[in-house]
C-alpha cells in the first residue's frame, strides 16, 4: 500500500512540475521538484530518527507516524511484545517454582553432570550444611562425606532411595537420599529427615509385637487348662482342682477382655475429637477412685488425702474418671506393702488445677520416664503381669490429658517413689465458692472395708 501511495505522489509531483514549467517557464518546474525532494528527505530523516529511538526500547509502543518504516516497525513490535509476555510469564513461573522449592520440607539440590552444585534450597543448610552463596560450584561429595552416598551416586541405580544417618544439631538423624536425572544432563538430589517416620514405624512394630505377646500369654494359659480338662478323664480331677482351673481360666479371660477394652478406649481417644465439656467436680471422682484403689490395696497401704471439694474443671467426666483411676491403681500396684500414697487436688499459685498422686514405691529411672506412656511399656517387667495391669493405663491417661489441653508431669527417684501430676490450664479451671464444712475422708476407708 505504501509503495502505491509513493508512486501516486511521484506522478502527481511530476505532473505539477510540468504544469508549473509550462505556466512559468524557465527552470520553475525543476525548482518545484527540488523543493518536493527536500521535503520528502526531511520527513524521511525525521521518521528514521524516530525509528532509531524506538529501536532502543522495542517493547515500548512505537510513534504513531513512521512513514515507510511502519511496515518494518509494526511486525517487530508485535514480535517483541509477544516475547516480553512470554518472558514475564516464564519469570513468574520460575519465581513460583523456586518459592515452592524453598518451601519444601526436604533439601533440594540441583547438580550438573559432574555433580557440581548449581542451586539448593533453604532446607539444604539444615540437613546438609549447604549454603548456596558459599558452596555453589563445589562438588557435592566434598560436602556430603558419606561413603555410602558416594557409592549410591556412582552406581546410577537410583530406583530406590538411600537411607543413612548423619549428625544434625548434635543429634543423630536418619536421612533419605534420592537422586534423579533431569532434562539438561544434570541431577536433582532430594534429602528428607525421616527420623520421626522411623520412630513411628518402630513404635508400630513394637505395638503389634506387644499386643500379640500380651494376648498370647493368657491364651496359652487358657488353651493349656482346656486341653488338660479335655484329655483327662472327668474323675481324674477333684472338684477343688476343677474349680481352681476354672478360676484361673476366668482370670485369664478377664485379662484378655481388659486388654481389648483398653485398646478400644485408646483407639476411641485417638480417633475422635473431644466434644464440648461440662463442669466436672473432681472430688467425687477422686472419692470413687480411692475406694477402688483401697479395695485393691486390701489395707496394705497408708492413704493420705488433700482434696479441695470446691475445685472443678471443664471437661469430660468419663475420661477424667479414667485418668484419675489409672493413676491411683498404678500407685497401689507398684508400691510395696506398708507404703504411703498421697492424693492431692488443689490450685497452684498460677491458677492451674493440679491433681497429683505420690507414692513411696519402686520409683522409675530417668531414662524410662519419657517412655512410660507408650503402649505396653513396662518399667518392671518382672512385676508387670503380677500387678494385674494391661500396660495401657498410662497411654490412655496421656491421651486424656492431651485432649483436655493439660500436662502430665512425672517426677521419680529409684527406691524412693514417684509423683504423677496432671496440670490443668487456668482457662478450664472453675473455683466455686468455698464452703464452711471440712472434708471428711474417713468414709473412704469404711467403704473400702465394706
Amino acid at each position: 500500500m505504501l509503495r502505491s501511495t509513493l508512486l501516486i505522489a511521484y506522478v502527481v509531483a511530476i505532473a505539477l512540475a510540468l504544469g508549473i514549467q509550462w505556466l512559468l517557464g524557465g527552470i520553475s518546474g525543476v525548482i518545484f521538484l527540488a523543493i518536493c525532494g527536500l521535503i520528502y528527505l526531511f520527513r524521511l530523516r525525521r521518521h528514521h530518527s524516530a525509528t532509531l529511538k524506538w529501536a532502543c526500547q522495542p517493547a515500548s509502543a512505537p510513534p504513531p507516524d513512521l512513514g515507510m518504516f511502519d511496515e518494518i516497525v509494526t511486525p517487530v513490535y508485535k514480535y517483541a511484545r509477544t516475547r516480553q509476555n512470554e518472558y514475564t510469564a516464564l519469570r513468574e513461573l520460575t519465581t513460583n517454582v523456586l518459592s515452592a522449592a524453598q518451601a519444601l520440607p526436604a533439601a533440594a539440590v540441583t547438580l550438573d553432570k559432574s555433580f557440581q552444585i548449581e542451586w539448593c534450597n533453604a532446607q539444604s543448610q539444615r540437613l546438609l550444611d549447604l549454603v548456596y552463596e558459599k558452596d555453589r560450584g563445589y562438588n557435592i561429595f566434598n560436602i556430603i562425606r558419606l561413603p555410602e552416598f558416594f557409592d549410591y551416586a556412582q552406581s546410577r541405580q537410583w530406583s530406590r532411595p538411600l537411607r543413612s544417618r548423619r549428625e544434625i544439631g548434635g543429634q543423630l538423624c536418619s536421612l533419605q537420599f534420592q537422586l534423579t536425572q533431569h532434562a539438561n544432563e544434570g541431577y536433582l538430589l532430594l534429602c528428607q529427615d525421616i527420623t520421626q517416620l522411623e520412630k513411628l514405624q518402630t513404635t508400630q512394630r513394637d505395638f503389634v509385637a506387644n499386643v500379640s505377646h500380651e494376648i498370647r500369654t493368657p491364651l496359652t494359659v487358657l488353651i493349656g487348662f482346656l486341653e488338660t480338662m479335655r484329655d483327662l478323664p472327668h474323675e481324674a480331677l477333684t472338684k477343688e482342682q476343677r474349680k481352681q482351673y476354672e478360676e484361673l481360666m476366668h482370670e485369664q479371660a478377664q485379662r484378655m477382655l481388659a486388654i481389648v477394652a483398653d485398646l478400644l478406649t485408646l483407639s476411641t481417644l485417638e480417633s475422635t475429637e473431644i466434644v464440648e465439656g461440662t463442669q466436672v467436680q473432681l472430688a467425687p471422682i477422686i472419692d470413687k477412685a480411692a475406694v477402688q484403689a483401697q479395695s485393691i490395696s486390701r489395707e496394705s497401704h497408708e492413704f493420705e488425702f488433700d482434696v479441695d471439694p470446691d475445685l472443678a474443671v471443664v471437661g469430660q467426666m468419663n475420661e477424667l474418671s479414667s485418668a484419675v483411676t489409672n493413676l491411683l491403681t498404678n500407685a497401689v500396684r507398684y508400691t510395696p506393702e506398708g507404703g504411703k500414697i498421697t492424693i492431692r487436688w488443689s490450685a497452684n499459685e498460677h491458677g492451674e488445677a493440679v491433681f497429683s498422686v505420690t507414692d513411696t514405691g519402686l520409683g522409675i529411672e530417668k531414662k524410662d520416664i519419657p517412655r512410660i506412656t507408650e503402649r505396653f511399656y513396662r518399667v518392671d517387667k518382672s512385676r508387670s503381669r503380677a500387678s494385674g495391669g494391661t500396660g495401657l493405663g498410662l497411654a490412655i491417661t496421656k491421651h486424656i490429658v492431651i485432649r483436655h489441653n493439660a500436662k502430665l508431669v512425672v517426677d521419680s527417684e529409684i527406691n524412693k517413689g514417684s509423683t504423677f501430676r496432671i496440670v490443668f490450664p487456668e482457662e478450664i479451671v472453675v473455683q466455686e465458692k468455698k464452703g464452711d464444712h471440712k472434708r471428711d475422708d474417713s468414709h473412704l476407708v469404711e467403704d473400702a472395708a465394706t
